[in-house]
Parts: C-alpha cells; structure tokens; sequence
C-alpha cells in the first residue's frame, strides 16, 4: 500500500485512501468528535494482569465511556457475572472495593466474573429525571441493565447468570434494580444500605448526601413523596424481588472487631456509628416489607460494625453463602 501512496501517479484506490486519511486528520483537528458507537460497547481493554481488567464499555444514554474494574476467572472459560457496586464517590477516588477491601483475594479462585463500574458520584444508581447542572447526566439502572451486560457478553464470556450488589449509597439501588431486571438479576445483595428511601427520613437523607457532591436530589426522582420515589423503593416493591437470593446486612454501630478498631473506638463513634444506626432502621424495614410478602432471605445483623469498609467487606464475604450458590460459583 505505502509504495502505492508513494508513486508519481496514484492508482485511484490509493486516492480514495488518501482522501480519507485527510478527512479523518482534519476531523481531528476541527475538534470535532468522531461519532460515537449507536449502542453499548467494549471501546477498550486493559490487562493490568491475569486476574485484574480495565473495561471500557461506551454508554449511548449516558453517552460517554464508562471504566470498569472487571476480575475474570481462572481458565477463560463462561462465567458468571456479579455486578459489585461502589459508594457513594463512585470509586473514582480511590474509595473502592478494589483500593479499600481485600476482594480481589477472595474472589481469586472463585468461577466468577467482578463487574465494578466507576463513576456516577451521589447518583445513587439511578435513571434521572433530568440532567443534574453537576452531576450530568446519569442514567446507571439502563447501563447496568441493558448497556454493560450486552457489551460485555462476548469479550468476557459471560453465561448469563448474574447477581449484583452494593454498599451504603448503592445498597438499596442494587435491590431496585434487581427488581427492575425481572429474571436478569438471579441474587442481590445490601450492604449497610438504605433501601427504604421513601420514607421521609430516608429521604432527607437521600437529599443530604446528593448535596455533598453538589447534586439536587429533585432531579433524580422530583419532589419528596412523589410517585417516582415509590417506585425506586424495594421496600414498597418487596414482590419484585421474589424468586430472587436475597441478602441484607447491617451492623448495630458499635465499633469493634468488624472494624479492625477496638470496641466502641472514639474515631467511629460519631459519623460512621451515627450512619450505621441509621442504616439498621431503613435495612430493618426492608426485611419487614419482605417477610410480610412471604419471600424468603437472609438478614444478617452484626452485634459490632460502624460504617467503615472494613465492615462492607465483611458482609460481602458473608453475602457469598447467598449469592455464589445462586450463580453456581
């Protein structure tokens, strides 16, 4: 091809290329983007070593590309997927499963795929209403639906089996959206989260937490009360989930051994204890909502925890009991 381009009297095919060499060379440089993919997919892969991957997988409702923390098994053969969530920063700094818990040990081995997706600070996982001046525009219950699963299937071999998770902000979310998926999600998983967000002191809480990252909860599910906030709460919705392996977990507040911290240390006494008592009540509601509809779980209630990751891996790894046998991992 290079000779061809080179000689004094270019073929037409070698033309056509130049052409389109040049055209690309002066999109570039009238800043103007390439067109993006018109549905989800993988634009990138990064191996950082056997186990751990960087996924980049293009969001058309978000349209942008989303980073992914992916932990493949062994072997390379199909598995299935746990869509593992982070807090409430999204894990985008550095306050993730991957930086702040030892899961990459304890998912080594196992016949299971990690989906951590980073991204979405204080947008609690949801589809907004409308764009956030601050927080853009989230759209986190279509991607991990319809956009993420579909991408991901053929470059990491998924099996279609799925369970997902989360912690503290994403907990209730994680149940939403298996409620959402109806036969997608086989398992879901709360840690320390509050899945009661309708109810008026969730709520407020709701709202406090979007306005440390600058976000107005109004423009995710409108006004305190309304429908939408019905509608993405699981506690108001426990049939959605039946049929499903459930696991809730929650601590006292007590500080202690599941801390890594000395029983009732002063430094976790105020915010992360505080936070955990709050949590117990809106997790206490959603076991109520789902033994009063007859669906079974398991509600675990650690005697010792504040809100601190030490305590959100150790309900992870109590969760496995429930979910790995629901994906057959």
């Amino acid at each position: 091809m290079w000779p061809q381009l080179m000689s004094t009297r270019p073929s037409r095919r070698a033309a056509s290329i130049v052409a389109a060499l040049l055209a690309v060379v002066a999109t570039m440089l009238s800043g103007t983007a390439l067109a993006a993919p018109a549905s989800a997919a993988v634009v990138r892969i990064d191996r950082v070593d056997a186990q751990l991957s960087m996924v980049y997988v293009y969001s058309p409702s978000m349209g942008k590309v989303i980073p992914n923390q992916v932990l493949r098994p062994r072997g390379g053969s199909a598995a299935p997927v746990f869509y593992l969530l982070n807090g409430r920063s999204g894990g985008v700094e550095g306050d993730s499963w991957l930086k702040q818990t030892d899961h990459r040990s304890f998912f080594a081995g196992k016949n299971v795929t990690v989906v951590s997706p980073l991204g979405g600070p204080y947008s609690w996982y949801a589809d907004w209403q409308r764009p956030d001046p601050v927080l853009g525009v989230n759209k986190w219950a279509t991607y991990l639906l319809r956009e993420l699963p579909a991408a991901i299937a053929g470059p990491l071999k998924t099996n279609g089996r799925n369970a997902i998770a989360g912690l503290s902000l994403s907990g209730g979310p994680a149940l939403d959206i298996a409620g959402r998926g109806g036969s997608f999600y086989r398992a879901a998983a709360s840690y320390s989260g509050c899945p009661a967000i309708s109810a008026p002191p969730a709520t407020a809480g709701v709202f406090a937490t979007t306005s440390l990252g600058g976000g107005n909860a109004l423009n995710m599910f409108g006004p305190p009360g309304s429908a939408a906030w019905v509608d993405h709460d699981p506690s108001r919705h426990p049939e959605r989930l039946r049929g499903k392996a459930i696991y809730l977990g929650v601590a006292s507040g007590l500080p202690g051994r599941t801390d890594g911290a000395p029983v009732g240390a002063p430094s976790l006494l105020a915010g992360p204890a505080e936070v955990e008592m709050a949590t117990r009540w809106c997790t206490d509601q959603m076991a109520g909502a789902l033994r009063g509809a007859g669906i079974p779980h398991t509600y675990r209630v650690f005697d010792q925890g504040a809100h601190t990751w030490s305590l959100f891996a150790t309900e992870m790894r109590d969760s496995w009991r429930v979910i790995g046998p629901a994906l057959g991992a």
